[in-house]
């Protein structure tokens, strides 16, 4: 067991993240950021204007850890550093977020189909006025996909709370032809740059 000064608030729901970070040691509560109507989100996901890819996963990370920190402090929380990460899909430069529907997840999977694209992800710890962030990318290519193939896809779950999607840890990854990068950064946790910024906080992994 760490010591209680050694656990973290993870600033993310999805399930994904939570098994990674356990996968390497890390104690971690939820800290839930707001993303429904009628308030609206804590944090908005919109593209700026001529915004690149990279740099729109570094913002919306940033944001993200930074506003867990505040929602920490006024809620008066017990003080732990505060870890999110968001996860961005692109090619030829558009930026695929989680589908809304099933008609927007077959439009980005035909982007998808028989080529490569990017997955980026971002990883960001912040704890008073300090913040580690590192950003990974990783090439992914797809096979050919037909009607059929992704219609079949798009009538699952799995498509419509993933960047892009799909999901490499699913049923998609039949899907998955060739990697260069981080699997675990496809998934939505680069697990060699999470341990960096960790340690670089002074909180252990393993």
């Amino acid at each position: 067991m760490k010591p209680a000064d050694h656990k973290i608030y993870l600033a993310s729901k999805s399930p994904r993240r939570r098994e990674l970070l356990r996968q390497i040691g890390v104690e971690f509560e939820l800290l839930l950021l707001r993303d429904q109507m009628p308030r609206g989100p804590d944090v908005s996901e919109a593209v700026l204007p001529g915004e690149k890819a990279q740099d729109y996963v570094v913002r919306v990370t940033r944001e993200k850890a930074e506003k867990a920190w505040e929602i920490m402090i006024a809620r008066r929380l017990p003080l732990r550093p505060v870890l999110a990460a968001d996860t961005t899909v692109v090619i030829d430069g558009r930026i695929l977020g989680k589908p809304a529907d099933q008609a927007e997840a077959m439009d980005m999977l035909r982007a998808l189909s028989g080529r490569t694209h990017q997955v980026i992800t971002s990883v960001a710890l912040h704890r008073d006025q300090d913040t580690w962030q590192l950003t990974q990318s990783s090439d992914v290519t797809l096979s050919e996909l037909t009607e059929d193939m992704m219609r079949a896809y798009c009538a699952s779950p799995e498509p419509y709370d993933k960047a892009g999607g799909y999901g490499i840890q699913g049923m998609a990854a039949v899907f998955v032809k060739h990697i260069a990068g981080s699997y675990t950064g496809i998934m939505g946790l680069p697990l060699h740059e999470t341990a960096q910024i960790l340690n670089q906080a002074g909180i252990p992994t393993l």
